[in-house]
């Protein structure tokens, strides 16, 4: 028997306590934009709910956490539910761990269109249309566990659409169990749609706007569309203000456009291009394959000044925030044969190479500088065993631009 086609909107983990991250600096230009990013993806969600023939809006966890957020962040979001309060949209929300409703204080009063689902077990909600049921919402907040409970979701069997909601990780496999048409899910803050047989069948919507490198790509909400046959249709709506870019780059590709200035601005073209008009933060990552290849480089500090000055004060912006310059594996051969102290350095670093990791002991090192915070101290004398190689690297690189007569790269590394 064919149902009723309806639409939605599933958002999750707007984390209005958190400002953008991996920034050292805030350029003056856009200071103001970065601090309320990500209150605008979330209003973007809102907008989106008024304007689109939207029946319901699902939520599914990590809005905000009350204490962190303050005031200002509990009254954005309340504003939004009074909007759509207005308009006699119905919002439906599965807390997650941060926006657990025991955090809020008692004297915030969630608007009556606002139904939120118990976290100590699943309820299943018929939504209503023009007095007939349009599918139904089975969700549950968490319990504080980083996996879903899909066991916690049980519930009879109905004819109409069901949609699980919920906050946490799962698989596929998980989700079948459950038996449900669909899922909403949060817990996530980068996208991810779940597909059996080509179909989405569970959908991460992420946050509304990135906040750190490990974020980078497109953020939003989800529009939904089930037709009367239970076809679904996911749309990605993004709604992120700056855009987070980790950007590759490899020496090779330098000769191919004739200078790194070249290779970097190239890249930013196309970086904008695909943002449609958003303002980008970008670390770059820049592998030298040859001692050559280090004097096609450049000062990787330098770099990034130059970077920053012709792109990021821009209408839209593209803001690099770090760039890393990985030295070669192999320095050229004359310069480890040279009866230099570049030849020295360069032999005794391919032997601490070769040998324990281990005995690069710098602790002796930081005893000459006793204005060094004791955390500095310790994390240069137990260097972790995964660093240990990376560290080596990075100097014997600046040991080569030293002896080189090159500026050494002072950027911090975090």
């Amino acid at each position: 028997m064919p149902g009723e086609s309806f639409r939605f909107i599933h958002a999750s983990d707007f984390h209005l306590e958190s400002p953008l991250g991996d920034l050292d600096e805030l350029p003056p230009p856009l200071r103001d934009q970065m601090a309320t990013a990500p209150h605008e993806a979330v209003k973007a969600v809102f907008a989106a709910a008024l304007s689109n023939n939207i029946d319901f809006v699902v939520l599914s966890g990590d809005l905000l956490n009350p204490q962190a957020a303050g005031p200002y962040g509990m009254n954005l979001l309340l504003e939004q539910f009074e909007k759509l309060a207005a308009a006699d949209t119905p919002v439906y929300w599965a807390a997650g761990n941060v926006d657990d409703p025991q955090k809020w204080p008692e004297a915030v009063v969630i608007p009556p269109n606002v139904t939120l689902f118990p976290k100590d077990h699943a309820t299943d909600i018929k939504v209503v249309r023009g007095g007939r049921t349009i599918c139904r919402l089975i969700g549950r907040g968490s319990d504080g566990r980083a996996s879903l409970h899909v066991p916690g979701f049980e519930c009879e069997a109905g004819e109409e659409f069901a949609i699980g909601v919920g906050h946490g990780d799962a698989s596929l496999e998980m989700l079948e169990e459950a038996r449900f048409d669909f899922w909403c899910l949060g817990g996530k803050h980068n996208r991810l749609e779940l597909k059996s047989d080509d179909e989405i069948r569970a959908v991460y919507s992420g946050s509304p706007q990135g906040r750190s490198l490990s974020e980078p790509g497109s953020h939003g909400f989800s529009i939904i569309d089930v037709d009367a046959e239970r076809n679904v249709r996911v749309s990605e709506m993004p709604a992120d203000q700056f855009r987070y870019c980790n950007v590759r780059l490899r020496a090779d590709e330098i000769a191919a456009v004739g200078s790194i200035e070249n290779l970097l601005g190239e890249r930013i073209v196309r970086l904008q291009h695909d943002a449609g008009g958003r303002h980008l933060i970008i670390g770059w990552d820049i592998t030298a394959d040859s001692g050559e290849s280090l004097i096609a480089i450049g000062d990787g500090e330098a770099l990034l000044e130059w970077v920053r000055r012709e792109y990021g004060h821009g209408a839209p912006a593209a803001w690099s925030t770090s760039l890393r310059i990985h030295p070669p594996q192999k320095y050229p051969k004359s310069w480890h044969e040279e009866d230099t102290i570049l030849g020295d350095y360069l032999r005794i670093a391919a032997e601490h190479r070769k040998g324990d990791s281990t005995a690069a002991n710098l602790l002796p090192m930081t005893e000459e500088h006793p204005g060094l915070p004791a955390s500095t101290t310790t994390l240069l004398a137990e260097i972790p065993q995964t660093r240990r190689i990376e560290t080596l690297d990075q100097a014997t690189l600046l040991g080569v631009e030293l002896l080189r007569g090159g500026k050494p790269n002072w950027v911090n590394q975090s």
